[in-house]
């Protein structure tokens, strides 16, 4: 006989969505349960996502900067040599200490922890099935959905788990790839291409569109293109892959027209899709919208009373951070407070080097729109503290409303670009303008002066270009 719990919200899943509900829901008074299939807690985002892959290009870092720019700076050392057993231990310690840190605010916030497989079988009530086989009848006022998602497979290019393989198996190779291709040109792929070309991997990445970073602002991901490009990221444009097949230790990869690729290893990141499987959302009658996401309401509830979704599974981008936002905003508001989620103001960030970071409207979509605007861009390379960092790549673009001046949209690349990006998410909630910003004493020496600058250079007042 299954053993029954009683609960006032039951979370499926403990990524960034799902463990931050959790919190907040018990915080303000549920009696709550969080359920997860996997051996640790973190989700996607943890255990084999944000965490690492910024772990490994932390790592990767240090390591080119030590072969090839730490001379400049008068620090003679021998070529560095690579220990990736090291770094990868390191990389999975900061995850370990990462998810074990969940679990001490599940506990500090009595959050019970089932470990399990989730089902739900309709309004109120969903089984847990244990590893052991052993199952659990959760009986909950309210379930939330927060699974997340997982890699988008190509049928063509099956994965292999070791020479053919996602964005999770491209963060744990046991060698150095000799040469690496990765299909799409987006995030993930260019930040775990970059991460293998520090670490000595020829990589190639192929991209069907005609640009890097699809949907970002033109002409920043152009030139952040020519700045992989010198590092040396190789790209291939408008190229459509056909098949791809594993031969002993090499693959090869068919294009549409004939031509082939050689190489030793192939990382599918063509995107990510919502992971909805085993959760008996067909049965109960969830509605799904044409995307393949879960349509919700306001208050993230489903077309089935107390049934919610929020995170990957619904629209929007697919980022830790908005997921975070949308949790505390559905915790809130299922407690009675009112809550809502800014979805014009969420920055997002790619870790490459140098980083590019952005916020609002592109040149593109205000072109697209018909919205009179005006531009400042200010380069790095005439910053003081990036000329004595060494940090010299990229610029911070400002667009402006011309009429009101108001700041409509902000794309950095360069130095510290994740970090300084938040100074404009807070302006542009206020709706402040791009003066706003210029009349704004930032301390000097700086990164923080490019964002200054390129407000002034809205108006053509640059102190420093």
């Amino acid at each position: 006989m299954a053993e029954e719990k009683q609960f006032d919200l039951t979370v499926i899943g403990s990524g960034p969505g799902g463990y931050v509900a959790s919190i907040r829901a018990a915080q303000l008074g549920l009696k709550v349960a969080c359920i997860e299939k996997a051996p640790s807690l973190g989700g996607t985002c943890l255990r084999v996502g944000c965490i690492p892959s910024k772990a490994l290009l932390e790592s990767s870092a240090h390591f080119m900067f030590a072969g090839k720019q730490l001379a400049q700076h008068g620090v003679v050392v021998e070529r560095p040599k690579l220990d990736l057993n090291r770094m990868m231990k390191r990389k999975q310690q900061t995850v370990n200490m990462l998810g074990k840190g969940v679990e001490t605010l599940f506990k500090k916030n009595k959050v019970e922890l089932i470990c399990g497989t989730a089902r739900i079988l309709g309004s109120g009530s969903l089984e847990v099935e244990s590893a052991d086989n052993t199952s659990t009848l959760v009986h909950s006022k309210h379930i939330l959905i927060a699974t997340g998602s997982q890699p988008v497979s190509l049928p063509s290019v099956p994965f292999d788990g070791e020479r053919i393989v996602s964005s999770a198996e491209a963060l744990s190779f046991e060698n150095v790839p000799e040469h690496l291709v990765v299909i799409g040109g987006g995030y993930i792929g260019l930040e775990l291409g970059s991460v293998w070309k520090r670490l000595g991997s020829r990589v190639t990445v192929l991209e069907m569109r005609p640009q890097i970073f699809p949907g970002m602002d033109g002409e920043t991901a152009l030139e952040a293109q020519r700045i992989l490009h010198r590092q040396g990221l190789e790209f291939e444009f408008g190229k459509k892959v056909t098949s791809a097949m594993r031969n002993g230790d090499q693959c090869q990869i068919a294009l549409e027209g004939g031509d082939t690729i050689e190489c030793s290893h192939i990382l599918v990141a063509v995107g990510r899709k919502p992971f909805l499987e085993g959760l008996g959302l067909d049965s109960i009658g969830v509605q799904l919208d044409s995307e393949g996401k879960v349509q919700v309401s306001k208050g993230f509830e489903t077309n089935i009373p107390g049934i919610y979704a929020l995170g990957d599974l619904v629209s929007g981008p697919m980022l830790a951070h908005k997921a975070e936002e949308e949790a505390v905003a559905f915790a809130e508001t299922l407690c009675g407070e009112t809550r809502s989620v800014d979805y014009q103001h969420i920055p997002s960030v790619v870790y490459t080097h140098p980083e590019l970071a952005m916020v609002g409207a592109t040149e593109e979509s205000l072109k697209e729109a018909s919205t009179a605007y005006r531009k400042g861009v200010f380069h790095f390379r005439a910053n003081g503290r990036a000329r004595a960092s060494g940090a010299v790549d990229g610029w911070v673009k400002m667009l402006a409303d011309e009429a009101s001046d108001q700041i409509l949209g902000v794309h950095i690349l360069g130095e510290n670009a994740g970090e300084l990006i938040h100074e404009i998410v807070v302006a542009m909630k206020f709706k402040a303008t791009s003066q706003d910003l210029a009349r704004i004493c930032h301390a000097h020496p700086t990164f923080s002066e490019t964002v200054k600058e390129s407000a002034l250079a809205v108006s053509d007042r640059t102190i420093h270009s």
